[in-house]
This record gives structure tokens, C-alpha cells and sequence, in this order.
């Protein structure tokens, strides 16, 4: 029986044979390698890599579609919202530092991610970053260049520096609406993400305050917003306020947050 895509999940499938063949080969799998396929859908990414994988895990929302996919042996299928996942518990091994000492157990996370809730996932993400080789997204279009953008840009903003913290981040591939089924109409691209280890230790919770409140009003200077934050807090150091928020690279945002943590 033909899948119709539900607009409630976001469903666009991809249906372009040389842009699967160019996904597949951009996320290179190996067998063996734990990998976790988000929103496999109709299978169009999941029949290639699990041929190559040898065993694939998937998280599938759509009731429907986790009843097809459970018919291939060689998946495992959660159906759930991938939100409520604990990355942590897909992990053979639970002991991090284990984990730590063999970047091969690591997982590989890939994905179609519905363009409606794109962004939490990524943040959801960041809570097990500890456990993953690296990630393979197609995202709106719009997102990744976010998601890469350099400072001074207008793309540049909070989930700039929020990822680029803890990710090397490019955009790999472009993907135009034509390589899906309904076609969706905004344009997408493949985002490759490799997790690398913080210059500094910082409490991730208070660098999104602080980033959040100086792209607050992102067309003023920060004086009017993270100035008067950082006096309410009493803090005596340096960090320039006289700029606007896009300004600052990622670097001074994670500077000042170590700076501001021992004050908490």
C-alpha cells in the first residue's frame, strides 16, 4: 500500500536516485559502525546503508512506517518521537569513559529531519555529544547556512555559536525540492558535523543565556542587552559590549562564559 506523506510529521521523501547515491557516499559507512538513522521514512537512505552497515538502528515516529521497516531484519526499530530518546541507552557501552577511550564505539547519527522541528533535535543532540562520532543531516537550507555562518553575517546568530562550540560543521551537498516526493518549498542541503573537544569547560546552560540574551535585539548594541545583564550580575571584567551581537566571534562568547562560571 502507497505511504501518504503526513503533513503533521513533516514527511518529505527523497526520491533522487544520484542524491541518495551522493549522501551515502558523503557519510561513507562501514560495516560494523554504530549508526542511528532518524526519520528513515520510505527507506530511500536506510536500504543503502544498512547494506553496507549490516545492521542499522532507526527512530521512526509514523506508526505505519515503523510496521514496514520492522519487516527487515537487519533494523532496529523505535518508534518514538526522537525527542524522548536517550541517545545514551543505543550505546552497547554505558560506561563514558569507555567510550572515551574507543572513539570507535561512537555512535553515527543520520537523518532526514523534519523541517518543523529541526532545531530541537540538534539541541537534543547536544546533551549525548560526548557519544558520537559524527552526523549527517539534510536540513532546510536556511538552517545549515545558520547552523555554518560566520560572524559579521546576518545568518550568524545563536545556533551559530551554540553548534559551532561543539561541532566542525560544513555544508556538503545541496539539495534541490524536485529530489523529494511532495515536493516541500523551501530548499535543502546535507550538513556534516563532527563533534570536537571544547577549548574550555563551561556550563553549556549559562553560554546559551548569554547568547540568548545578546541576540535578544540583534540590530542594537549589547550594552542595551548583555550589558545590563552583566551589570546586574556585578561583573568587572573586559568583554566589549559597544558591538552588536553578530559581532563577537565564538570564541569570546565561551570566554566570557568560563569567565562568568566561577561567579555562579
Amino acid at each position: 500500500m502507497k505511504h501518504i506523506a503526513r503533513k503533521r510529521f513533516g514527511q518529505h521523501f527523497l526520491t533522487d536516485g544520484a542524491i541518495i547515491d551522493a549522501i551515502v557516499s558523503a557519510i561513507a559507512p562501514r560495516p560494523g559502525q554504530l549508526m542511528v538513522e532518524i526519520g528513515p521514512g520510505l527507506s530511500a537512505l536506510t536500504q543503502p546503508l544498512v547494506e553496507r552497515l549490516g545492521h542499522l538502528t532507526v527512530i521512526e515516529l509514523d506508526r505505519d512506517l515503523a510496521q514496514r521497516l520492522r519487516a527487515n531484519t537487519q533494523l532496529t526499530v523505535i518508534e518514538s518521537d526522537v525527542l524522548k530518546v536517550d541517545f545514551a541507552q543505543l550505546m552497547p557501552v554505558q560506561d563514558a569513559s569507555q567510550v572515551g577511550a574507543n572513539p570507535a564505539a561512537r555512535l553515527r547519527v543520520v537523518g532526514n529531519l523534519p523541517y518543523n522541528i529541526s532545531t530541537p533535535i540538534l539541541f537534543h543532540l547536544l546533551d549525548c555529544v560526548h557519544l558520537i562520532e559524527d552526523q549527517h543531516f539534510m536540513l532546510q537550507k536556511e538552517v545549515i547556512d545558520r547552523m555554518v555562518a560566520r560572524p559579521a553575517t546576518s545568518d550568524y546568530g545563536r545556533l551559530s555559536v551554540m553548534l559551532q562550540y561543539r561541532y566542525a560543521m560544513e555544508n556538503v551537498l545541496f539539495v534541490p525540492p524536485e529530489s523529494f516526493s511532495p515536493a516541500p518549498r523551501v530548499d535543502s542541503a546535507v550538513v556534516r558535523m563532527v563533534p570536537r573537544e571544547p577549548a574550555l569547560p563551561i556550563d553549556v546552560a549559562l553560554l546559551s543565556e548569554i547568547v540568548q540574551v545578546a541576540f535578544s535585539q540583534r540590530r542594537k548594541l549589547m550594552r542595551h542587552t548583555l550589558g545590563q545583564w552583566l551589570s546586574q550580575r556585578a561583573y568587572g571584567g573586559t568583554f566589549d559590549v559597544q558591538r552588536r551581537a553578530e559581532e563577537v566571534p565564538v570564541a569570546q562568547y565561551v570566554a566570557l562564559a568560563a569567565e562568568l562560571e566561577p561567579q555562579g
